[in-house]
């Protein structure tokens, strides 16, 4: 699967491959998002640094690694405030879970990789200058009369 360069927003960049999120059946996931921040993490030994370079808040970071501190039996994050502290680490179930995770997306890209493949020949090749036309002339969606319309509060 291709990698996204380091400094590029990956909410904005056009993705290519495969995208696995994996849900518990309870509420709780596990997708490429929660485990780029754990990389970063690992990378800037900072939750406020891994934020930042992420493009988030601190407190969105912060929350992320709550929900995934909640959502496993083990830590994911050990941290060490203070100036003189180390910052953060990854646990090694952290470190774990990462690897747990990026084996699951490599191994379903290897599965999936010919079928993939197929479909990627199959793609129209001026997809973009059809889908600027057909929103030039999609007509309006249908308006309420004013005595008809909803309330919203």
């Amino acid at each position: 699967m291709p990698e996204t360069p380091p400094d590029t927003d990956v909410h904005d960049a056009p993705r290519d491959g495969l995208f696995i999120r994996l849900y518990f059946g309870d509420g709780r996931f596990l997708g490429p998002g929660k485990i780029e921040l754990l990389e970063t993490i690992r990378t800037e030994q900072s939750i406020l640094s891994a934020a930042r370079k992420m493009g988030m808040s601190y407190r969105r970071a912060w929350l992320l690694v709550d929900e995934l501190d909640r959502m496993f039996n083990q830590r994911v994050v050990e941290t060490f405030p203070g100036r003189r502290g180390r910052g953060t680490e990854l646990t090694t179930f952290g470190e774990k879970l990462i690897g747990l995770y990026r084996g699951i997306e490599r191994d379903s890209a290897k599965a999936t990789r010919e079928a993939a493949e197929e479909l990627r020949a199959a793609l129209a090749d001026d997809w973009q200058e059809t889908q600027a036309t057909h929103a030039a002339k999609a007509p309006a969606p249908p308006t309420l009369p004013a005595n008809r319309r909803q309330r919203t509060r």
